[in-house]
Formats: C-alpha cells, structure tokens, sequence
C-alpha cells in the first residue's frame, strides 16, 4: 500500500515545478546568460533564498531528473526480462532516457535547443548523467556477482553512459547508440564486417 503524499510534500513538488517552468520559459525566451536567479524566483513568485532550497544553482533548474535518471538505469539492470543481456537492458534505457525524438514536441524542441545552444548547460548535462556511473557499475556488479569494484563493470557503466554523447552528435541517434551497445555486447572485430583490414 502507498503512503499517500503529505501537503507539505505536495507543496514543495508544486514550488520545485514552478520554479523549473519559469526557468525554462525564461531561458528560453532570454537566452540563459541573460536571466538571473532573482529573475526566475520572481517569475514563480517565491524569494531567491526558496528557490535555493530547492535547487542548488541555475543548472540545475534546467535539469530536474537527476534522481529518476539514476533509478531507471539501476531498474534496468535489475528489472530487465529474462534472456535479456545487461548491453541490451541499458541500450532500450539510455534511448528512452536519453534519445527523443523532438518532432512532435515543441516544448522539448525548445529545450534541447537550449541546452545544446548554451555551453554551460552542455557540458552541465553531461556530468549530471555522467555521475550516474558508480550507482550504474554497483548494479551491473551485484547483478553478475562481482565485487562493487569491479573494473568491467565500471568500464561497462561508463561506455553505456557516454554512448548518449556520440549519439548527440550524430545524424541518427538511436542508430548510434544500437551501434555503441553492439559493440559493448559483441566486442570489437577489427573491422572487418565492413571491408576494413581492422
């Protein structure tokens, strides 16, 4: 059974969402340099010092799914189907988290656009998702029954992460990462599958 969330929970769900819309919104009518903290607590109607209670720094009102990000890497290891490899389990996640399709979705057109139009908030998202990789290797590692330390496991957590980097910067995204994740899976051939002499 839930426990049913308190008024005070809701409450500061209710801030935290206003204060990333008006950020958002702001961002992206302004630019980011150009809007300040001050500028986004008035927006939402709350004080500076609120808004720093519930996120740390102007990155971060960009970016509120740090949290659930972690968590749904860590269920796909854990959760994933009988049959299903761990490569194949993070593959489908990093896609679903990390590669979408804006076509349909002008809000999140505007929001990658920010994001990838501003440095700051670039290489912001990168280490957020980065950070992710030691909760993402203690997963893989309990999985298969290896030591938290395991160094597999962390080269493993960290290639999968940073397959979203290669595919931010190609044609087709999701082929992208198919591709990084088959290499993951399968290992590396030299090259041969396409002609070269590896």
């Amino acid at each position: 059974m839930t426990t049913p969330i308190g008024r005070r929970e809701r409450k500061k769900a209710a801030t935290r969402k206003a204060l990333a819309d008006a950020a958002l919104r702001l961002f992206c009518a302004h630019g980011y340099d150009a809007v300040t903290l001050h500028d986004v607590a008035e927006a939402a109607d709350v004080s500076t010092t609120t808004l720093l209670k519930h996120f740390p720094g102007k990155e971060a009102l960009v970016f509120d799914e740090e949290a659930d990000q972690e968590a749904g890497l860590v269920a796909a290891v854990r959760d994933r189907a009988p049959g299903t490899t761990i490569p194949q389990a993070l593959c489908a996640q990093v896609k679903r988290a990390r590669v979408r399709s804006a076509g349909s979705d002008p809000a999140y057109r505007d929001f990658l656009d920010l994001v990838t139009g501003t440095p700051a908030l670039s290489d912001y998202a990168h280490r957020m998702w980065m950070r992710h990789q030691d909760a993402l290797a203690r997963a893989i590692a309990a999985d298969i029954g290896a030591p938290a330390d395991d160094p597999r496991c962390a080269a493993l957590a960290r290639f999968a992460l940073e397959s979203s980097a290669l595919a931010h910067d190609a044609a087709d995204a999701g082929h992208a990462v198919d591709v990084a994740f088959d290499l993951l899976e399968h290992g590396w051939d030299g090259g041969r599958a396409q002609g070269h002499p590896g």
